[in-house]
């Protein structure tokens, strides 16, 4: 399979006098249609390389080295205003916690919606139709009902529904999923990989999915990039990861899972 994001040697510094990389010297590919998990401990580097991808990083975070190549095209040359056209609609985020990333003055509906209008692929009142139909896509139940409710309105699961919604909007063929179910409950929890993959078969995405949690991981997967202190240890296919880790660090992250053999039998 050809790459449809190819990361190439990305380094990323938060001070830039002493050049301290919190992501040193990534690569990784990620091919159409296809799930690589992105996986490591807490402030391993994960969510500051998906950030990179999307040229989201806050000040004083800045890329300092590498390519970010998504269908050929070098990210990092992009002016700020066609990185916003590729935003969104060509690759989208799933954020950790959705009750912080949607806007809680505005309607859930008018929030999907607006993810069609600003790149202009519908008009208002078809933008208003086709949340409702995002609304059922993710399984919000009574869509017509909810479209007109705030996010306070709404349960943990819910919200992060209406996220994924928003990210599926512009049908992009890459999701950036930072550690979507961390906030949810173990049953709903489920519930949302269970819904992710679906999704995912249905529109056809790649999908870029950051986690701490190889039973996630075993779920999802079909290749592994183990992250540690800012730089890739490891990578493969799941079952060989799972069943055959070649990393010292790897090993330890397995070690810590509660039925580490059934994970790998669960494995993609």
């Amino acid at each position: 399979m050809s790459a449809l994001l190819d990361l190439q040697h990305l380094a990323v510094t938060f001070d830039a006098p002493r050049n301290t990389r919190v992501v040193d010297d990534v690569s990784f590919t990620v091919a159409a249609g296809e799930t690589l998990c992105l996986v490591g401990e807490s402030g391993s580097g994960k969510s500051v390389t998906a950030f990179s991808i999307l040229r989201l990083l806050q000040p004083p975070g800045q890329i300092v080295n590498g390519r970010i190549l998504f269908e050929g095209q070098d990210l990092l040359t992009l002016s700020e205003r066609n990185m916003r056209a590729v935003r969104g609609a060509r690759i989208s985020l799933i954020f950790q916690e959705p009750m912080t990333a949607l806007n809680p003055v505005m309607r859930v509906g008018d929030q999907v919606a607006e993810a069609l209008t600003a790149h202009n692929m519908a008009s208002r009142g078809e933008a208003r139709h086709r949340a409702v139909e995002l609304l059922e896509a993710v399984r919000i139940p009574d869509p017509t009902r909810r479209v007109r409710d705030y996010p306070h309105q709404l349960s943990g699961g819910m919200r992060q529904r209406v996220m994924i919604a928003i990210a599926l909007a512009c049908r992009p063929p890459l999701v950036i999923a930072d550690e979507p179910t961390t906030a949810l409950d173990v049953t709903i929890q489920a519930q949302m990989l269970d819904l992710i993959r679906r999704l995912q078969a249905e529109f056809g995405l790649a999908l870029l999915l950051i986690t701490h949690d190889f039973g996630v991981v075993a779920e999802m997967a079909d290749r592994v990039a183990v992250m540690k202190a800012g730089r890739i240890v490891e990578t493969g296919p799941v079952r060989e990861i799972l069943r055959t880790p070649s990393h010292e660090y790897t090993r330890q992250l397995l070690a810590a899972v509660p039925g580490r053999r059934s994970a790998a039998n669960r494995a993609r």
